[in-house]
C-alpha cells in the first residue's frame, strides 16, 4: 500500500487507509504499507508500517495539495522503490497522487494496482490552486490514464464511481465510509453545556471536522446569525441555538472566531479545538442537531457516517456531496447561504419531534449499510475481482 498521508491520525483519509488495512489483515493479506512519518503506528496481524524518513521540515502536511506533499513524495517515492524490490508484491493498493507511482511500477515491473479514490484529483488541484484552472484538461488526463490502467478502483462514495466508469475503469467497488463509533446509543451527560454555561433550553448545534473553507464553516456561523438577525428584525426572541465547532488549526480556530464575533453571535459559538478521537461517542452525545455544511467537493464528508450512526438530527447542504448517499429519509437539507442555512436551523430548534423521528430513521440506514461489517464486505469483494485478475487465463 502506498498512502501519501500522516498515518494514523484522526483525518479522513487516514482512517480510510486505516480501515482499509484493517480489513486486509482480516481478510489474511500481507500488506506492507509506505507512509509519512507523521501519526501514531497501528498494529495488524500481518500488516507492516514503513516511514518514509523525510526531513522534519516536512512535518505536518495538511489535507491537499501543497508543494511541501510534493517534496515528501519523492521521498514516499524512493521507499516505496526500496520495499517493491524487497517485498515483491502481487499487487500495490495506492491513494491519491501515489496512484502515480503505482502506474510507474505497473509498466516498468507489471506489478497490478488498485487506485483508491478519496477524492478526484483532478478537482482537487483545481480547487486548492485557482490559477492552475487552464491546466485541468491536463490534470483530467492523467487522472484517466491512472484510472483506465488500474486492475480495479475503489471510489469512496458515488460521484467518483461515476468518474471512474466515465475514465472507462476495468472494474469499480465502491468502499462507501462507515461509522465507527464504539457507542452509537451512549447518552448525553450534559457536560459540555455546563462547561461553557450555556443557558437552559439551548439547542446545540455541532460541526466536527478540520475547518479548511470547503468545510463551510464560515456558512454555518452566518447562518446562525441570520437565523437571529431575523428573530431580532421581527421583534421576537432569537432562537435558542448554540453553535460548537471541535477541530481544526490554532489559525483557522482563530480566523472563525474573529467572524463570530463580526457577526455578534460570540457568546453563542464555541470553539472546542482538536478533539481525540477516542471520546468522539461521548461529544456527539451532547448534540441536538449535527451539522456539515460543506460547500464544495464531491466526495460523501466521512463525518456525516458517525453523525446519522447516533441517532441525532443531521442538518447537510443540499448539495451532490451528500445528496448522492443521503436523503430526506434520513437528513435535513438546505441550500448552502446563509439565509436558507439559518432558516434550516431555527425550524430544527423548534421541532424536537422532527429531529427524534428522523434521527432514529438514521441511525438504523447506518447500522444496516456502513458499519464495518459491509466495509469487509466490500474490500473482500474488491479483492476477489484482483484475485481474478491475477490468475492466468
Amino acid at each position: 500500500m502506498l498512502a501519501p498521508h500522516a498515518f494514523y491520525i484522526d483525518r479522513g483519509t487516514p482512517i480510510d487507509v486505516d480501515l482499509v488495512l484493517r480489513a486486509l489483515s482480516d481478510l489474511g493479506h500481507t500488506v506492507e504499507a509506505v507512509v509519512y512519518d507523521e501519526g501514531e503506528d497501528r498494529a495488524y496481524p500481518n500488516v507492516t508500517l514503513h516511514r518514509i524518513g523525510a526531513p522534519p521540515s516536512l512535518a505536518r502536511i495538511g489535507p491537499g495539495f501543497s508543494a511541501k506533499k510534493l517534496r515528501a513524495d519523492r521521498h514516499l517515492f524512493r521507499k516505496a522503490r526500496e520495499r517493491v524490490a524487497a517485498f515483491r508484491p502481487d499487487v500495490i493498493h495506492a491513494g491519491e497522487e501515489a496512484v502515480f507511482m503505482a502506474h510507474w511500477f505497473r509498466r516498468r515491473r507489471g506489478i497490478p494496482y488498485v487506485y483508491d479514490m478519496d477524492s478526484s484529483i483532478a478537482q482537487q488541484l483545481v480547487e486548492k490552486k485557482p490559477a492552475l484552472r487552464f491546466l485541468a484538461p491536463l490534470f483530467n488526463r492523467l487522472e484517466a490514464g491512472a484510472v483506465r490502467g488500474a486492475a480495479a478502483c475503489a471510489p469512496v462514495c458515488p460521484a467518483l464511481a461515476d468518474l471512474a466508469r466515465g475514465h472507462g475503469a476495468r472494474h469499480v467497488t465502491t468502499l462507501h465510509d462507515i461509522s465507527q463509533l464504539a457507542e452509537p446509543d451512549r447518552r448525553p451527560t450534559g457536560f459540555l453545556r455546563t462547561d461553557r454555561r450555556m443557558p437552559p433550553g439551548s439547542v446545540v448545534f455541532m460541526y466536527v471536522g478540520n475547518l479548511e473553507p470547503y468545510q463551510g464553516v464560515r456558512l454555518l456561523l452566518d447562518g446562525a446569525a441570520h437565523a437571529v438577525d431575523v428573530a431580532l428584525e421581527a421583534g421576537t426572541a432569537p432562537p435558542p441555538i448554540q453553535v460548537v465547532v471541535a477541530g481544526g488549526s490554532d489559525r483557522h480556530i482563530a480566523e472563525h472566531r474573529q467572524r463570530a464575533h463580526d457577526l455578534g453571535i460570540q457568546n453563542r459559538c464555541h470553539f472546542l479545538g482538536r478533539w481525540p478521537a477516542d471520546r468522539l461517542d461521548a461529544l456527539l452525545a451532547e448534540a441536538d442537531v449535527l451539522v456539515a455544511p460543506r460547500t464544495r467537493g464531491i466526495n460523501t464528508p466521512q463525518k456525516v457516517f458517525p453523525y446519522l450512526h447516533t441517532g441525532r438530527a443531521v442538518l447537510l447542504t443540499d448539495l451532490p456531496t451528500h445528496t448522492q448517499t443521503f436523503d430526506e429519509r434520513v437528513a435535513f437539507f438546505a441550500a448552502p447561504e446563509p439565509a436558507a442555512f439559518g432558516d434550516a436551523m431555527t425550524r430544527l430548534a423548534a421541532d424536537s419531534d422532527a429531529r427524534a423521528s428522523r434521527g432514529a430513521a438514521a441511525r438504523d440506514f447506518i447500522a444496516q449499510n456502513h458499519t464495518y461489517p459491509a466495509h469487509l464486505a466490500r474490500v473482500r469483494e474488491l479483492y476477489g475481482h484482483v484475485a481474478a485478475h491475477l490468475r492466468p487465463a
